[in-house]
């Protein structure tokens, strides 16, 4: 075994029940941790700044209900609740948001 072979770390997979040891890449080792999808939570799908926002913190909200405009490449997309809830704001007006930014939550 060579000096580069001791140094490297050596980490073990169990799949259907069988171990590997494999070597895991930078990427891999520092990749983003797998989320559930949680409906409650709406993200910001694209890049874009926060126009409008017609609901005020805490108010209850029902399905289909327009919370805010985020304007993105020029359009004005209008943001609905998914579920019927209160409503917990994470942005303000003005706000340039990035992709999957966690623009509000809507608590049962």
């Amino acid at each position: 075994m060579t000096k580069e072979e001791k140094k490297l770390r050596y980490s073990s997979i169990d799949i259907d029940g069988v171990k590997y040891k494999t070597l895991l890449t930078d990427k891999f080792q520092n990749r983003k941790k797998y989320e559930e999808h949680n409906p409650a939570k709406s993200l910001a799908f694209i890049p874009g700044t926060i126009i409008e926002i017609f609901v005020k913190q805490k108010r209850k909200v029902k399905e289909g209900e327009v919370i805010l405009i985020l304007e993105a490449m020029k359009m004005n997309n209008n943001v609905m609740a998914p579920m019927d809830g209160v409503l917990k704001l994470y942005v303000k007006k003005q706000d340039v948001v990035s992709k999957n930014q966690l623009l509000f939550e809507i608590i049962v």
